[in-house]
């Protein structure tokens, strides 16, 4: 039985299958590629495309239905990239988007300061535990999440070990390198890819926007940012859609689109790249109502991955600590995956984030507070929203107008699912990488047959006697409703092979038979059976199985 646990998956030969099979590529590959930017072949922009419509279907043309019973409202947006760079000022991107970062003098690379851990443990020969004269003098760092740089580190760790007549401990204490026991100590730190202390340099904050100018005079003046994300655009429309779009509180705007950041560190395939997509929602709702929507998406967020065909045993929950939120963030909860190379552990994949009105105040009034209190020196919009069925209920109710406009008049609290679209495509590559020795391709991807690149392979058995004529009718027949590829070359093994590597759920084969009894053969991709069905059938086969 092939097996599907992303702990036993090897990320080297999924990346390998993703070039060979046009999933992935490096971008710029002719000239040694560029680190953190990726190219997305044929079937990789078929698979993406086969999410990206799948979340758009189910988050604005037939929206989820909501605690009440009733479809949720929601519409759609798509914002420019490069947008007035006072909207990041306000945001807080300029100021505070930054991630630690330290340097090593002797290689030149860069590393996230805090995916950086120190191993700083040791046991002395006589057993008595103390630290010895000399282990000081070497602590030794490694890439937090990679088992290569933890083996490299603790052989290095070893070796030094030996030298000054100690042992490493078998369960050495481990520090993240921001840690305040390293303040003053960076001298005697071995950085992941060097065997020489001291080469670190203390960490420092490195912004992540990527700037630009727009204009033929490159000054400060004329300072642009690439938008490392797609939510600001949403909310510096907001008033538009309100005035436009007779939508009312609560309501959604959901946005598909690029965003930009300079990574540090870029790793682990697709998994952090520089230049990626996200899918994200932003959920307007009265601030009395916003923990139950922000429990409702939540739950809803998680249905949905289900719904890709991944599997519930590889996705959990993880609650924000309240010293890793955001800036922005009331509260906020990860949906995380079991990649190949966090398994057993899970690494992000979606976070759905309580955002407050944080927002929609910092572009009205602006993120400037001097002695005489907050400054309207951004846009001066104006987010408060009235509430119509609130305040007729306050005026029914017999409220004075004061408690009437404090019950009707607010600035909405934002619920925010936010997910890479890319990052979904890794997900779906993953769960979909099946070993199987029993096939000719050793492997196989086992993808939701609607979310796979390719639906249906159609297969002359043999490229004459008039089989090639029946496969090209056939295939005619049903290119405009479903993604087929017509293919004559090689054996039958070798076609069937190239199918399940580009993860085809279904394969149909002309052969005598055909021309004689009108059938044709159907092979399923992942029990391999074949069964006959008459030629008449295909198009309805596909659409009852691609539909499941």
């Amino acid at each position: 039985m092939p097996d599907t646990d992303p702990a036993s998956k090897s990320m080297e030969a999924i990346v390998a299958l993703c070039k060979r099979r046009g999933f992935v590529y490096p971008a710029s590959e002719i000239y040694g590629g560029i680190n953190g930017f990726w190219d997305y072949g044929p079937l990789g922009t078929a698979l993406k495309n086969n999410i990206r419509d799948h979340w758009w279907k189910h988050t604005v043309e037939c929206p989820p239905i909501g605690p009440d019973g009733e479809p949720v409202s929601i519409v759609g947006l798509d914002s420019s990239i490069i947008q007035n760079p006072r909207a990041w000022e306000a945001s807080g991107h300029v100021g505070g988007f930054s991630d630690p970062m330290v340097d090593c003098t002797e290689t030149k690379k860069r590393y996230r300061a805090d995916q950086v851990l120190v191993m700083v443990s040791w046991d002395v020969e006589d057993g008595s535990g103390d630290e010895p004269n000399g282990a000081i003098d070497r602590l030794f760092a490694f890439n937090d999440s990679d088992d290569k740089s933890y083996a490299l580190a603790r052989k290095k760790a070893e070796k030094f070990a030996k030298k000054i007549g100690v042992t490493v401990a078998s369960n050495p204490t481990i520090w993240p390198l921001t840690h305040a026991e390293f303040d003053g100590a960076y001298q005697y730190i071995v950085g992941p890819d060097t065997e020489t202390p001291g080469t670190l340099t203390e960490p420092r904050e490195f912004n992540l926007m990527f700037e630009t100018f727009v204009g033929a005079i490159r000054d400060d003046s004329a300072k642009a940012y690439l938008r490392p994300e797609t939510a600001q655009g949403i909310f510096l429309n907001y008033k538009n859609v309100l005035d436009t779009m007779r939508v009312k509180v609560p309501f959604g705007i959901a946005q598909i689109g690029k965003s930009f950041r300079n990574e540090v560190t870029p790793r682990n395939f697709i998994f952090r790249s520089r230049e990626f997509e996200l899918m994200e929602l932003e959920w307007f709702c009265a601030p009395d109502d916003s923990p139950k929507w922000y429990d409702f998406w939540k739950h809803e967020r998680m249905r949905w991955w289900e719904s890709l065909g991944v599997s519930k045993s590889n996705l959990v929950f993880r609650d924000h600590a309240e010293d890793e939120l955001a800036h922005y963030s009331k509260m906020c909860v990860d949906i995380e995956y079991k990649y190949p190379f966090t398994a057993p552990g899970y690494g992000e994949l979606e976070g759905v984030a309580h955002r407050g009105c944080y927002d929609l105040n910092a572009h009205t009034r602006g993120t400037v507070n001097d002695k005489s209190g907050w400054k309207n020196e951004f846009s001066n919009a104006k987010m408060e929203y009235l509430d119509q069925e609130r305040q007729q209920k306050a005026r029914e109710a017999g409220l004075s107008k004061e408690e009437i406009n404090a019950a009707s008049k607010y600035i909405p609290n934002v619920i925010e699912p936010a997910s890479g679209l890319t990052r979904g495509v890794l997900v779906l590559l993953c769960e979909a990488y099946t070993e199987d020795e029993s096939r000719p391709s050793k492997v196989f991807m086992k993808f939701k047959p609607r979310f796979a690149p390719i639906k249906a392979g159609i297969f002359p058995l043999v490229n004459k006697d008039g089989m090639p004529e029946v496969a090209q009718k056939l295939y005619m027949g049903l290119r405009e409703k479903f993604t087929c590829q017509i293919d004559a070359k090689q054996s039958i093994g070798k076609r069937y092979a190239r199918m399940d590597e580009a993860g085809t759920p279904y394969c149909f084969t002309v052969d005598g038979d055909t021309l004689s009894g009108g059938t044709v053969t159907v092979r399923d991709r992942d029990s391999q059976s074949q069964e006959r069905i008459n030629i008449d059938q295909v198009e309805k086969f596909l659409a009852e199985k691609i539909g499941e």
